[in-house]
């Protein structure tokens, strides 16, 4: 099976690594050619500016969701014109007491080309064949609730 990597980069920019007063700031490599800024949630003492795994996590579910949702819709000839989403990740405590991403909201619109039209019945269940589909979301399927809306 295929291995897909990322590089990561820290340095410590303080004189000591003392808890609580040390940045999280690091750079994530997508390939050769993207770089990302990341950090940990505001909430937590990051950077707004930057983006956070939480976010990251959010990200890739809603961009998995997209391509299966497109690969269902180009197989069923649905002509997709566009396709947007917000997704939003939500912490929580577990059962353990452990703070965790809780629930995924994703919320995609869709757009179609000029005279093509579809129910909205029609359109929950393909987004429903393209949750189930979705790598992502079958990974983190046991651990987290997604909201499709």
């Amino acid at each position: 099976m295929s291995e897909l990597a990322i590089e990561l980069s820290w340095t410590r920019q303080e004189e000591t690594l003392t808890p609580q007063k040390y940045s999280n700031e690091h750079t994530v490599k997508f390939g050769d050619k993207y770089s990302v800024k990341a950090d940990a949630a505001p909430d937590w003492g990051g950077n707004a500016e930057n983006t956070n795994p939480e976010q990251a996590l959010a990200s890739g579910l809603s961009s998995c969701h997209m391509m299966t949702f497109l690969a269902l819709a180009a197989k069923a000839k649905w002509p997709v014109a566009a396709y947007q989403d917000r997704a939003v990740a939500h912490l929580g405590k577990n059962d353990k007491g452990q703070m965790v991403v809780t629930k995924i909201d994703l919320h995609p619109r869709v757009a179609f080309d000029a005279g093509f039209d579809v129910s909205d019945e029609q359109l929950e269940q393909m987004q429903e064949r393209a949750h189930r589909y979705c790598f992502i979301a079958n990974t983190l399927a046991g651990n987290v609730e997604m909201t499709i809306s």
